[in-house]
């Protein structure tokens, strides 16, 4: 009987860490099933790209796994029993339950709906779905339209420059409840700065947003509240753990996230490992890591190895997670990097421009190709279970 690993999720976590996996164990001792809603790899570092008109290559998840002897599941996830170690799914074979051995969460994050309005009016950057929505919103709009981007962070300063590049008809404008790209580095600041004048973009700092409506937001005054006006509002402030980890026995945080240890391991059920944005996890320095495919790849790596070494019994490693840097995509031509403290702290070495730009272009290229060829990277080692065969699925990991 072989040991069933079920990964849920395809998005980078999730198919890095089965990837690796099918690399490590041998195939006659597991049996790797990855469940996903979309029949194909997104790249969710180019929503925003996707959203402006752009087209994206497709990548099949049949086709990027053909050879490894990983299944492919085409559904959705409707509830995980952690106690039974089954799952749930709803998908191209009907309603079905699916057993593991070990399990794999790696289902990520959605838009953190905040305040009032935002489900219903606003648009999203979040998923494949989502952004092909946005662009098709965008595509109605006429010359003088205005378009709000709610957010501060990395999703909301590349959003407001792809729209403002791709449609400079449009009147875009960025609203940050603290300071857009309040963390990074003065050099960098002042070249986002730049960037923005040079695309017309209208940045408000300092905004809080009340609520979101048909044709524009409410924000908080000390003299009341003020509307301002947008056609299309885009959310970006901000992302939530997908909310089916909450509703199991799993140990979660207030927000939802599965708490796990230095290996991905959730603390409260061994067989269970989460990462991506999925995960609670404590990097270099003990701050938590944050949501982000710069965070996600390390995290799949660690969890399939460790979980690998845990069935083959070898040692299991274990090392604290730290950042390099942090890529900003300023439009086509234009970028940020930002060289950050294994702790994400910025350090004052910054690159901007076009330099920035095709860095920025070739690390999104190359975690794409990574995830699309699981075959090719690092050699191919696969090793036996320890346990005897036929008592795989009762296997006591350390």
């Amino acid at each position: 009987m072989k040991h069933r690993i079920v990964v849920l999720g395809a998005g980078y976590a999730g198919a890095i860490a089965a990837g690796r996996l099918a690399k490590r164990l041998h195939r006659d001792d597991v049996e790797i099933t990855v469940v996903n809603a979309d029949s194909e790899f997104v790249e969710r570092v180019r929503m925003h790209q996707l959203a402006t008109g752009q087209e994206l290559r497709p990548r099949p998840l049949r086709e990027m796994f053909a050879g490894t002897g990983i299944r492919v599941r085409i559904a959705r996830v409707t509830a995980v029993d952690v106690e039974r170690k089954t799952v749930a799914l709803d998908g191209e074979h009907g309603v079905e339950t699916l057993g593991y051995d070990s399990l794999v969460y790696a289902l990520g994050s959605t838009v953190a709906q905040t305040v009032p309005g935002v489900a219903e009016y606003a648009h999203e950057v979040a998923g494949k779905g989502s952004a092909l929505r946005l662009r098709a919103r965008l595509g109605d709009l006429g010359p003088g339209a205005t378009v709000l981007v709610v957010g501060g962070g990395l999703t909301a300063i590349e959003a407001a420059a792809e729209i403002a590049e791709a449609r400079p008809d449009l009147a875009v404008t960025l609203a940050a409840r603290g300071g857009a790209g309040a963390w990074l580095d003065e050099k960098a600041r002042r070249h986002l700065r730049g960037a923005f004048d040079r695309l017309g973009i209208t940045v408000r700092e300092n905004t809080d947003i009340l609520r979101v409506e048909a044709d524009g937001v409410v924000v908080a005054k000390e003299s009341g509240a003020e509307r301002i006006p947008a056609e299309v509002t885009v959310w970006t402030a901000g992302f939530a753990a997908h909310p089916l980890a909450a509703a199991t026995a799993l140990t979660v945080t207030e927000t939802g996230r599965i708490v796990v240890d230095g290996t991905m391991r959730s603390v409260s059920h061994p067989d269970v490992y989460a990462i991506g944005d999925a995960a609670n996890a404590v990097g270099v320095g003990g701050n938590p890591l944050r949501m982000g495919c710069a965070t996600a790849t390390p995290m799949a790596w660690q969890a399939a190895d460790a979980l690998a070494a845990r069935l083959t019994g070898r040692t299991v490693p274990e090392a604290p997670i730290g950042y390099a840097s942090q890529c900003i995509s300023l439009g086509r031509r234009d970028g940020i990097i930002q060289r950050v403290a294994p702790d994400d702290t910025p350090t004052s070495l910054v690159f901007t421009g076009r330099i920035a730009a095709r860095i920025k272009e070739f690390v999104c290229a190359g975690a794409a190709w990574s995830v699309s060829h699981p075959t090719v990277l690092m050699p191919t080692r696969r090793h036996r279970l320890a346990a005897p065969a036929g008592a795989q699925g009762s296997l006591v990991t350390r």
